[in-house]
């Protein structure tokens, strides 16, 4: 497709304490999506993601289980990088924070800071809790317990580095409720300007003295900068910022931010303020995303509920889990994940709506037609449908430029049940026995939506799309442009067709 101009998107990274676990995945999957739909648009994509390797956590986890810091750190960015081509991510880099050209953004960045008299000098004396890699206020408190993690937090003492927060924080909110800062949905947006007007917000620390597996203070070597102030770095390290300008002008400001919920206020209050106080662009757009429970309660590994993506990828394979996990409820607010429900629903929707449309419509084009894609009559294909279909179209191009994941997805839905409407309709096999030039018309119809919901499924399901457009002869050249390739009729006449096994069998509970 020809280039319209440069969408650069990324998750968090993600901390290397532990495995990953489904909402890594969910998270990831979203940004997948949205960045497969903006390279059919055309743009030039940049798409990244990787992982958070610094900090006391991880040292603490590393000498539990008899390892060095790095080894853990290899190990589990190793199971991230895994689980993520096991779902087929197109992230463009994968960037860790234990690589040098990121330490060395980083010192480049706080030094560039350091200079513009952004830190002072302080001790902190307070609760430190370690599961959040974060100082917490007695008022966070639930019986003494972060609510997080239900542990105790440690009461430190050390020397520590503070970054002036309080003078940024009125123009943050102002860039936010003016929508120049754009923090998504709704409530999010709501919620961060709660925490502006409400939250005694302190200047916060940028570094610690207690730990030592981290980068250090390039201004003074006996700190290291606080885990998640360098990890919020990454989104500019991994552009080369201070090293190689040329990716960095062209890429920042980033276009989104894909995240959770629980990191809204590092990435939409102090993010913001540390790039103020650099001088540099913020971000267009944040957009963070709710929380989820499993059949209605919270995952445990008490409860049992716990559900390890490899499994379902072994169990449904890479696409359906991807469907499985991005169809549940709408994205940007908390919902259930009815895993009690994903055997029924991968019959109903991928083996039932899916799988079985394109298996009934080349059986009938193999049947009538000899496997070729018949001719029909232009004042036929004029009258037929296409308007609806361009609607359906605009809905999910506006839903997905506005990260309506879900919703976008429900259009696939809609779109399968207009064509099994449709055949139920006109019965192909009835105008077999009296109607060949009608049969034409509606078997190349049938093929048309089967085409539409290839391209429509891409950015959700790229095997399964790619494995229909093979099955319709479709041939797909990045040069096409997005306007050609949803529009109405386009595909071939006289194309053969190849008939495979179904894209998706029905399973049994």
């Amino acid at each position: 497709m020809s280039k319209k101009g440069n969408f650069y998107i990324a998750t968090p990274i993600y901390y290397v304490n532990d495995r990953p676990h489904l909402g890594h995945a969910y998270t990831t999957v979203s940004a997948d999506v949205v960045a497969r739909f903006h390279r059919m648009l055309g743009e030039n994509v940049l798409f990244l993601t990787g992982t958070d390797e610094h900090g006391s956590k991880v040292e603490k986890k590393a000498e539990e289980v008899g390892k060095t810091p790095k080894e853990l750190c290899d190990e589990n960015s190793g199971h991230f990088q895994m689980l993520f081509d096991r779902l087929s991510i197109s992230n463009d880099d994968f960037i860790r924070t234990t690589e040098d050209s990121h330490k060395e953004s980083v010192k480049i960045f706080m030094s560039e800071l350091y200079e513009k008299d952004s830190f002072y000098e302080d001790r902190y004396e307070g609760l430190y809790c370690t599961g959040c890699e974060r100082f917490i206020t007695e008022k966070e408190l639930v019986e003494g317990k972060c609510p997080d993690h239900k542990t105790y937090p440690e009461k430190i003492t050390e020397k520590n580095y503070f970054f002036k927060l309080k003078e940024y924080l009125p123009k943050v909110k102002e860039l936010i409720a003016r929508g120049e800062l754009q923090v998504e949905p709704e409530s999010r947006r709501k919620e961060v300007l709660g925490l502006l007007d409400n939250e005694v917000l302190d200047d916060f620390s940028v570094s610690r003295e207690s730990v030592k597996w981290g980068i250090p203070l390039p201004f003074d070597d006996s700190q290291v900068i606080y885990v998640w102030v360098e990890a919020l770095q990454f989104y500019i390290s991994a552009l080369g910022y201070g090293r190689d300008n040329e990716k960095f002008e062209q890429f920042w400001p980033v276009d989104v931010h894909v995240i959770g919920k629980d990191i809204i206020k590092f990435h939409a209050i102090y993010w913001p303020a540390m790039l103020l106080a650099a001088g540099l662009p913020l971000p267009k757009k944040i957009y963070a995303h709710g929380y989820f429970t499993i059949n209605g309660d919270k995952m445990s590994k008490t409860i049992g509920n716990v559900i390890d993506t490899n499994d379902l990828i072994d169990s449904f394979g890479t696409d359906a889990t991807r469907y499985l996990l991005l169809s549940q409820f709408p994205f940007g607010q908390d919902g259930d994940i009815k895993a009690d429900k994903f055997i029924e629903q991968y019959n109903a929707d991928l083996a039932n709506g899916i799988s079985n449309l394109l298996h009934r419509t080349l059986s009938m084009t193999e049947k009538y037609f000899n496997g070729i894609t018949p001719t029909m009559a232009e004042e036929e294909h004029l009258s037929l449908l296409p308007g609806g279909v361009e609607a359906l179209w605009n809905n999910y191009k506006n839903d997905l430029n506005e990260l309506k994941v879900e919703k976008a997805l429900s259009h696939v839905t809609m779109l399968v049940k207009v064509a099994d409407g449709y055949i139920e309709q006109t019965k192909p096999w009835e105008l077999a026995k009296e109607d060949q030039e009608k049969l034409a018309n509606v078997m190349y119809t049938l093929l048309e939506f089967n085409r539409h919901i290839s391209f429509m499924l891409y950015p959700f399901m790229p095997d399964t799309a790619e494995k229909m457009q093979t099955a319709l002869g479709v041939q797909y050249e990045e040069h096409t442009s997005f306007d050609e390739l949803i529009k109405w009729g386009t595909l071939e006449r006289g194309t053969k067709i190849k008939k495979d096994e179904p894209l998706f069998m029905r399973r049994e509970n």
